[in-house]
């Protein structure tokens, strides 16, 4: 049988073709829909050489064995929560992700969210759609600033935390940044201001704006402590992963006045349930926090350019490493089981001889 690359939750709808033609005739790509794991036919899984996955399956050591054959799994996209990186190396799996596909887009996304509560856009249109007439006020907006007052305030400076504080900067906003793993200097190459604690960032900020893996360090990273400690009409934004911010913090937080609003593109749950707090909070009648909630459906890295890049590099990515054994963004290279990496590789070249 062919050596198949398993996709098990694409999110995109139609062929791969994109992918099929990336690996040529070598390689048979074999595509499922989120939630249809148990539809996996056992063959499938026994003949995978290497998984190409989003964020919806959790590739944890039961899935991992059910691929005896499997090298490499690349997660289409930026964050890695859902893929156990200690039960891949053990077992000699490489684990890849694919950092540079939507960079731009998720920086323009956190802008955009910040824009349209600094300018009140949403607002704005909501109350004119609820009553045109009644509606047309510019006056009853209460996050509405001048850019050029605000200090934005960037946790986490990596690609995408990058490109959103050149994107603040050049609205002319003051920048400053939290991360503590960035080299010293970075602040001078980009004209930014570095603060060396999370809390000296949001006691200064205006806008907060995450943009951090999701890690046991950075889980709740944004919680009823660090909420109180931002100033009462700042906000928060987050394109980063949904567990950085505790959403039930965040509902007490909007509600008791703590910060003025949040935009969200990531949620802890996705979807939330109309059954959560937050949820429930926001869509009651006459909520209070109406308009100081923005969501959007984990889409920051959404454009049809960005899925079509993401889609390429993804499989770029693990061809790269089936023919050369290497990645430079792999992830888990430094603890990686060489011995049942090599064992797999043997596997691997002994089927390619066989067909």
């Amino acid at each position: 049988m062919a050596k198949i690359i398993l996709q098990p939750d694409v999110q995109f709808s139609g062929e791969a073709d994109l992918e099929q033609a990336i690996y040529g005739n070598d390689f048979q790509v074999r595509i499922f829909q989120p939630g249809n794991i148990a539809q996996i036919p056992q063959d499938v899984w026994q003949n995978t050489v290497a998984m190409v996955c989003y964020h919806e399956i959790e590739v944890n050591a039961d899935v991992l064995d059910k691929m005896p054959g499997c090298r490499v799994v690349v997660r289409a996209g930026v964050g890695f929560d859902n893929i156990d990186l200690e039960a891949a190396a053990k077992r000699g799996v490489a684990v890849c992700n694919t950092p540079d596909y939507g960079t731009t887009d998720v920086a323009d996304h956190a802008i955009g969210l910040t824009l349209a509560l600094l300018r009140g856009i949403a607002h704005y249109n909501s109350a004119i759609y609820e009553n045109p007439v009644a509606g047309w006020r510019f006056q009853d907006v209460p996050t509405i600033r001048r850019l050029s007052t605000q200090v934005f305030g960037v946790v986490g400076l990596g690609r995408i935390g990058t490109a959103a504080a050149l994107r603040a900067k050049a609205l002319g906003m003051q920048v400053v940044f939290y991360d503590p793993y960035r080299s010293t200097g970075s602040e001078l190459a980009l004209g930014i201001r570095r603060v060396d604690t999370l809390a000296e960032l949001l006691a200064i900020s205006d806008v907060v704006s995450l943009h951090t893996p999701l890690t046991p360090e950075t889980r709740h990273l944004i919680s009823s402590e660090q909420l109180t400690a931002m100033k009462p009409d700042a906000v928060l934004v987050n394109t980063s992963r949904g567990g950085v911010v505790d959403l039930a913090a965040l509902k007490d937080a909007l509600t008791n006045g703590a910060i003025s609003a949040a935009a969200l593109d990531v949620l802890e749950i996705e979807p939330l349930p109309e059954s959560h707090p937050l949820m429930q909070a926001w869509r009651a009648p006459r909520s209070a926090i109406r308009h100081k909630l923005l969501l959007s459906p984990h889409a920051a890295f959404y454009s049809p350019s960005s899925l079509v890049d993401l889609r390429q590099k993804s499989a770029r990515t693990a061809l790269r490493y089936l023919e050369t054994s290497t990645s430079r963004d792999c992830l888990n290279a430094d603890i990686l089981n060489q011995e049942e990496a090599t064992s797999r590789l043997g596997q691997f070249r002994r089927e390619a001889l066989s067909v």
